[in-house]
C-alpha cells in the first residue's frame, strides 16, 4: 500500500494541538517528520449587559489564545480587569456563533471572521442589575506594562479597581518551593508534545498542585486558572500560591491581586513594576525559582526554612 503523503497542519482531536510536517535536521542529514504545534487562535469576548428592556452587546476584547477553557478565560479576564466582582454577576456564558459587528473592526476581530469558527467568540451575559464600567476596563488596558504609561499611573489605576485586601497570612517552607517547578512541569501535558505553552498553577501551602492551565499567552493561562476558581465561587484565593512557568509581569501581578492571591512565584524574572505591585499590595514575590535556588523580591518573612548568611543591603 502506498504511504499517505504527510500534509499539515492537521487538527488533532485535542483542540489545543495540531500537527504539521517539518524537515528535521541533525548534523548533516535530515528527515521529514510530524511535529505537534500549540494552536493559537483569536478569541473575541462579548459582553451583554443592561436592564431587560435595553440590553447592550459590546465586543470588549480579542485575545490570541489556545482553544480550551474559553469560558474560564472570559470570566477570569472580566474578574481580573475589575468589570465583575462576583460569580453571581454572570447569568450565562455561551459561544456566540458569530463575531459581533460594531462597524469598524480591529484587525484582530477581522481574524475571528476569517477563521470562521463558531467557538472563537464567547458572549458573557451579565445579570440585569450589574452596573458595567467599561471606562475602567479601557483604563486598565492602557496602563499595562506593555504600554508607554509610567509605573505610577499604572499603580494608581490598579488601586481604583482592586478589591479590599486582607492581611497576608500565607506561609510556605523554602524547601517545598524547590520542588514546585518540577511538579508544574510534570503536569503540562500539552507542553510535553508541543514545547510551546505557558503554564499557571495553583498550589496550597503544603505544595499540592490544585489546578493548572496552559496557553500560548501567559496572561491567558492565568485568566483561565483564576476564572475557573471564580466560577466555582472559590475566590478570593487567600490560601493559595500562583506559580508561573515564565516571567512575572505587572499584568500577571495585577491578576493575582484581583484574585486575592497572597504569593506569586515565577520560574523567570519579575519586572520592576511587578515588584512595585508586590510591595504596594503585600504580595510575596519569588523569581528565578529553580530546584536549588530562588530570589525573594518581597515578603521574605512569609518564607521559612532557610537562614540568611548576608547582612542587610539597602533597597
Amino acid at each position: 500500500m502506498k504511504a499517505r503523503a504527510l500534509t499539515g497542519p492537521l487538527r488533532m482531536e485535542d483542540d489545543s494541538m495540531s500537527q504539521t510536517t517539518v524537515e528535521k535536521v541533525t548534523g548533516r542529514t535530515s528527515s521529514t517528520v510530524l511535529d505537534s504545534l500549540a494552536i493559537e487562535e483569536p478569541l473575541e469576548i462579548q459582553l451583554n449587559y443592561g436592564p431587560p428592556d435595553s440590553r447592550v452587546t459590546r465586543s470588549i476584547s480579542v485575545t490570541m489564545r489556545t482553544p480550551g477553557n474559553d469560558f474560564d478565560l472570559a470570566a477570569g479576564f472580566l474578574m481580573t480587569e475589575g468589570v465583575i466582582r462576583d460569580a453571581n454577576d454572570i447569568e450565562q456564558i455561551t459561544y456566540a456563533g458569530d463575531p459581533f459587528n460594531e462597524g469598524t473592526q480591529s484587525p484582530q476581530a477581522m481574524d475571528v471572521h476569517k477563521l470562521g469558527s463558531k467557538q472563537n467568540t464567547v458572549r458573557v451575559d451579565l445579570a440585569a442589575e450589574v452596573e458595567v464600567n467599561l471606562g475602567s476596563l479601557q483604563r486598565n488596558f492602557y496602563t499595562t506594562s506593555s504600554c508607554g504609561i509610567c509605573g505610577k499611573a499604572s499603580l494608581l489605576a490598579l488601586r481604583t479597581v482592586c478589591p479590599p485586601r486582607a492581611a497576608n497570612n500565607f506561609r510556605v517552607d523554602a524547601q517545598l518551593l524547590y520542588h514546585l517547578p518540577e511538579s508544574l512541569r510534570a503536569s503540562q501535558g500539552v507542553f510535553d508534545r508541543t514545547g510551546g505553552l505557558h503554564a499557571a498553577g495553583l498550589f496550597d501551602a503544603a505544595g499540592e498542585l490544585l489546578a493548572l492551565r496552559e496557553d500560548v499567552g501567559r496572561h491567558n493561562a492565568v485568566d483561565k486558572l483564576i476564572g475557573s476558581e471564580f466560577l466555582a465561587d472559590r475566590t478570593p484565593l487567600r490560601d493559595r500560591m500562583l506559580l508561573l512557568s515564565g516571567r512575572a509581569s505587572f499584568e500577571l501581578l495585577q491578576k493575582a491581586l484581583m484574585g486575592g492571591i497572597p504569593m506569586v512565584a515565577a520560574v523567570g524574572a519579575p519586572s520592576s513594576l511587578a515588584v512595585q505591585v508586590a510591595k504596594e499590595f503585600d504580595i510575596t514575590l519569588v523569581g528565578f525559582l529553580r530546584k536549588d535556588h530562588f530570589n525573594i523580591y518581597h515578603g521574605s518573612t512569609h518564607i521559612v526554612g532557610y537562614a540568611s548568611a548576608s547582612t542587610e543591603v539597602g533597597e
